[in-house]
């Protein structure tokens, strides 16, 4: 088995060795959306949902799951993470989510952008699933990453 660094010789699963690798500075953007209800977005745009201020409670949210990821993630290596911002940009259809983590380590900080949104948009749903169960949660994806031995990439 060739090329998939997630497999050892034989085949078996392992987790990469970045021991040796240099320690960068690194980034990684992440984004997604929830779409709803008109009603639903203005309660959650004039803080009228009952549970509470559903953005303030979903960027903690966020920012707690990039900094649980290694434990989510069966072989993503534990990381320190230097910075965790979790943003929002609320429309008349639903909400964006824009996650970016950083770090100064031997691996990348893709997978702990990606579980900040899409953590995030789960608790966008969890706390305003009393006006739109139907809200639909889509579009997650890896925007931007800097730093490491690939160097840095964006999204078309």
């Amino acid at each position: 088995m060739t090329g998939l660094t997630h497999l050892d010789e034989d085949g078996a699963v392992r987790m990469v060795d970045v021991g040796a690798k240099a320690v960068t500075a690194r980034e990684a953007v992440a984004s997604g959306r929830i779409d709803m209800s008109g009603e639903a977005a203005k309660a959650i745009a004039d803080g009228l949902v009952k549970k509470g201020d559903v953005l303030a409670v979903a960027r903690v949210a966020g920012i707690m799951a990039a900094k649980k990821t290694a434990d989510l993630i069966p072989l993503c290596h534990p990381i320190a993470l230097s910075a965790v911002t979790v943003d929002f940009a609320l429309d008349d259809s639903g909400v964006t989510v824009t996650a970016t983590a950083r770090t100064a380590g031997q691996t990348g900080v893709e997978m702990e952008a990606l579980t900040a949104a899409s953590v995030a948009l789960l608790t966008v749903y969890d706390m305003a699933k009393a006006l739109d169960k139907g809200m639909i949660i889509g579009g997650v994806r890896l925007i931007a990453k800097s730093g490491g031995k690939s160097g840095d990439w964006r999204a078309a």
